[in-house]
């Protein structure tokens, strides 16, 4: 389908897999592009039933590609804003997504990568798999994608994780919720993520896309325009601050930010 994911459906079953192992599976324009493109296609599908979001190599998701962050550094606040506003499109289009959705996590997952995750429904992780929101580190905040981590992790453990920047471990999101099930080795991971599958071809497909749409409406404040619209403006704004700037570029030079020297 495309150099960075590939999109199979079997058995009412889509697999949409990142396979850009060499960086990690970031982002960069045109992952979230095809990301964006793919659920759409796929949750507009009368032959498909479930989705599944896996990835290939040692990392799930390590958030932003160097070369997109190198991009962004001298972006202007309105590039910012566009640019953010593709991320949050391609989030919430995941989120809404009419179908159930499964991140099959095999590998770390950081910084954006985490919105990914959360935007799905249910989630099935490797033992051996961190986690971490990393962004403060670099002088940002992880604007766009925190009302899908937020909702999935809480409140209480977002204070933590998003002001620390800590990694971490699987274990600890299960605890948190942000996790569903935990997977010792890869064959355990399938086989739970086939569970699930099992479990929403079991059910009425309309069911599921109330029940879907009950659980959005419910819970919390509504994922809509306003809200999306002040994280696309967050982290616009603290890009474009010296300390936004100082913390990617001390990133991508391999340096101690200015805060650290």
């Amino acid at each position: 389908m495309s150099s960075v994911l590939t999109l199979t459906v079997h058995d009412r079953i889509a697999r949409i897999t990142l396979t850009r192992p060499e960086v990690r599976n970031a982002f960069n324009d045109e992952v979230i592009q095809q990301l964006k493109a793919t659920f759409a296609s796929v949750g507009a599908r009368d032959d498909v039933r479930a989705v599944v979001l896996a990835a290939e190599g040692p990392a799930f998701c390590a958030g932003a590609d160097l070369n997109w962050m190198r991009r962004m550094a001298d972006y202007t606040r309105a590039e910012n804003l566009a640019d953010a506003g593709e991320l949050a499109a391609m989030l919430r289009t995941i989120y809404e997504c009419p179908k159930p959705t499964i991140a099959r996590v095999q590998g770390d997952v950081y910084a954006g990568g985490t919105g990914l995750v959360a935007a799905c429904d249910v989630v099935v992780s490797l033992e051996t798999a961190a986690y971490c929101l990393s962004e403060v580190r670099l002088g940002l905040i992880p604007a766009t994608i925190s009302p899908y981590v937020i909702r999935a992790m809480g409140a209480r453990a977002a204070h933590r994780y998003f002001l620390t920047a800590e990694r971490f471990s699987a274990a600890e999101a299960h605890r948190i919720g942000f996790v569903h099930e935990l997977a010792a080795t890869t064959e355990d991971l399938d086989a739970q993520v086939d569970g699930f599958v099992k479990a929403f071809l079991a059910a009425s497909p309309n069911a599921l896309r109330a029940c879907k749409r009950l659980v959005q409406d419910v819970a919390e404040r509504e994922i809509g325009a306003a809200l999306i619209a002040s994280t696309v403006e967050g982290i616009a704004d603290i890009r474009a601050t010296d300390e936004g700037r100082e913390g990617v570029q001390s990133f991508l030079q391999k340096r101690k930010p200015s805060w650290l020297a």
